[in-house]
């Protein structure tokens, strides 16, 4: 299942950042005392006692007469229709304002869990401070210093307690397909070729898709689950504020597909952004196929393809093992093939390897190529085993795992690539020390 959602809400200037800061890790989200700072929605992948979700910073929602600030208040209001727990953030310090009564009469009516929680507070001794957010009728408010971490623990512990619970989908038989890309590069019309009829609005104006949307469909004795997304755009290009929100819609379609088409318009070739796009399904693990689409209306000679299939192994660098496709949604041309190759890299990032016939392949990798020495010390390969699929993930256990060069985890790759194909697939390799069998 896609990873649930935890945004946190409130007025401008309450610590919001801050907060989002100390539970993500890392100084992601500016903090300044500047009210309004925060103008995009900000996310980043948590986890807490074994509970993965994603967490969303958000602009301030106030009741001030300024297009910007009325634009961070939409765009906060579209963070709690996507959210599975809000958590909602006053200042213990200023008390309630008319801002937080507002705010708090949003989050009643909109059904969703939400954890009160009052910052700035530094002696948890003295509850004066938080008896009067009582009056907001959200429940008894959890006393934070987001500046210091204090008391952080216990809030993430009741975060955890209200997420949806964890569903088992392996025997899933649909292989869910995200259709992700630029607005206006043909997904939407891409789908509607693939399922044979018009299940998604087709338009030309760039962001008409604004949320994932599923379509099931049978195709033989497969069956399939097709994820069309709103396009991704630059952030400087993002001028709907709903539109920010399809960008995390279109992260947790990848997260939840088990293969992701990236399009790429044939009139434009790889731009700054498609990379971003496929920088998403790479790092997510995900198996993967290159869709040059509109490829109908592209000047070509007979060595068209070989110049644009270089020029996309060059832009692509990361994703070498992702088949290349050119088609055209409109005309239909080489569309057939999109789900043969779906499948096929769908099966390979199923696929699993014998511990004895790849020991057998590192073996005769180390024996070809010995890897360098470090210091005059050698470092020696003891075996190595698959433990993991989607994607396939191979541990190596050697003498010095710290001091195997990243060109020489490469050589292993390819190796292993080399051998048992993987094609669409990314593939991890972990080094840890261990010891001869």
């Amino acid at each position: 299942m896609a990873k649930p959602i935890v945004a946190i809400v409130g007025r401008p200037n309450v610590g919001k950042s801050t907060l989002f800061n100390r539970i993500a890790g890392g100084r992601v989200a500016i903090v300044e005392n500047t009210p309004g700072v925060t103008r995009d929605r900000i996310y980043r992948d948590t986890e807490w006692s074994g509970r993965q979700f994603i967490l969303v910073d958000t602009g301030g929602i106030a009741q001030i007469d300024d297009p910007l600030i009325k634009q961070v208040r939409y765009q906060a209001k579209q963070a709690l229709e996507q959210a599975d727990v809000i958590l909602f953030l006053v200042d213990a310090r200023t008390g309630i304002t008319s801002d937080d009564e507002e705010i708090a009469n949003l989050l009643r009516r909109s059904g969703r869990p939400v954890i009160l929680v009052a910052n700035k507070v530094e002696d948890f001794s003295d509850q004066s401070l938080l008896n009067e957010f009582y009056s907001l009728g959200l429940g008894d408010p959890i006393p934070i210093s987001a500046a210091h971490g204090l008391n952080t623990g216990d809030l993430l512990d009741k975060v955890v307690e209200l997420l949806p619970e964890e569903v088992d989908d392996e025997e899933e038989k649909a292989t869910k397909i995200a259709v992700v890309g630029r607005p206006n590069v043909g997904k939407s019309s891409l789908v509607n070729r693939l399922i044979g009829e018009e299940r998604v609005i087709v338009s030309d104006i760039p962001g008409t898709t604004r949320d994932a949307i599923d379509t099931y469909f049978r195709k033989g004795d497969k069956e399939y689950i097709l994820i069309d997304t709103a396009g991704i755009r630059r952030k400087s290009r993002i001028s709907v504020s709903t539109e920010h929100y399809s960008v995390l819609r279109a992260l947790r379609a990848i997260e939840r597909a088990d293969v992701v088409l990236l399009i790429i318009d044939g009139t434009e070739g790889v731009t700054e952004q498609d990379k971003k796009i496929a920088g998403y399904g790479h790092e997510k693990g995900k198996a993967s196929i290159i869709v040059v689409n509109k490829w109908d209306i592209v000047d070509k000679d007979d060595k068209t393809i070989i110049r644009y299939t270089e020029a996309i192994r060059d832009q692509l660098s990361f994703m070498a093992y992702a088949p290349i496709l050119f088609i055209s949604a409109l005309t239909g041309q080489r569309v057939n093939r999109v789900l043969e190759n779906v499948d096929a890299v769908a099966e390979e990032a199923y696929k699993r390897v014998s511990t004895s016939i790849l020991n057998n392949i590192l073996q005769e990798a180390v024996i070809l190529t010995p890897p360098p020495s470090v210091k005059g010390q050698k470092i020696k390969f003891y075996y190595a085993t698959q433990v993991k699929i989607k994607p396939p993930t191979f541990v190596f256990f050697t003498n010095r795992p710290d001091d195997v060069h990243f060109s020489y985890k490469r050589y292993l790759e390819n190796q292993i690539r080399q051998a048992f194909g993987f094609e669409g697939t990314p593939i991890n390799l972990i080094f840890r020390r261990g010891r001869e069998r």
